[in-house]
């Protein structure tokens, strides 16, 4: 569905079905993921010019222009990347991009098994955990339960050392129409990944145990603002932020 809602080509009859849908209830639904892409690149640079030299991208969907370890190695050229998803087509085309990217790698996991992500051989090929590591969980967390929240965030703040970034975007029911919101809910519902929309204090619990960086958990086309990466308009769907686990 994300590759639809990006105009990528990667997808099939069910996701476009799915799609139209939601984009029923929600017609800036486009708009928004590429926002929420322009997000993630700013977020990289953030943290890439915090000194972060190693990232862990979760749920990385497949690739498209601007991926994460080609934003990382702008700033620092050998920056290393492991890209984590659980979508079979994501891995095939993932690992066929980056054959030839020795500071690249793909693995297969689940985010509700976060010792399965950072365990991967994969991840442990490329990360090392005794340095501060950057973590993205882009449009991610709004598809866990408020129930799996603890337990999967936990384990990951807990792996991560002193240093460390995580970055992340949810979407969220402030400001928007009860209806508009329970349509969207509907389209995923029947899919592998039903989404959570949630009010931006639920959203901040996701942060628990990080130091969130200025300016905060905002709407995230307010959000560090690049002039070299001029972020779409704003349709004040998601919620996003960087935090330092202190």
């Amino acid at each position: 569905m994300y590759d639809y809602y990006l105009d990528g080509k990667d997808n099939f009859e069910v996701d476009r079905q799915a799609v139209r849908q939601v984009e029923k209830a929600m017609p800036e639904i486009r708009q928004l993921a590429r926002e929420n892409r322009a997000f993630l690149r700013r977020a990289v640079r953030y943290m890439a010019r915090q000194g972060i030299r190693q990232f862990i991208d979760i749920g990385s969907g497949l690739p498209t222009v601007g991926n994460t370890h080609e934003i990382a190695q702008k700033v620092i050229p050998d920056a290393r990347v492991v890209y984590v998803d659980n979508d079979p087509v994501v891995l095939q085309h993932g690992r066929a991009l980056l054959a030839t990217d020795d500071n690249t790698r793909v693995a297969a996991a689940d985010m509700r098994r976060p010792a399965d992500v950072l365990g991967h051989p994969e991840t442990v090929k490329l990360i090392d955990f005794s340095e501060p590591v950057g973590v993205l969980m882009i449009a991610m967390l709004h598809f866990l339960t408020m129930a799996e929240r603890g337990s999967v965030m936990g384990q990951l703040r807990d792996a991560l050392p002193s240093g460390s970034y995580l970055a992340m975007t949810h979407v969220t029911t402030d400001g928007k129409s009860a209806d508009a919101v329970a349509q969207i809910e509907a389209a995923y519902a029947p899919t592998p990944t039903p989404i959570y929309f949630r009010e931006r204090a639920d959203i901040m619990r996701f942060f628990d145990g990080f130091d969130v960086v200025a300016p905060g958990l905002v709407t995230i086309d307010v959000w560090h603002l690049d002039p070299s990466d001029p972020a779409p308009a704003a349709t004040k769907w998601l919620y996003g932020g960087v935090a330092c686990k202190p």
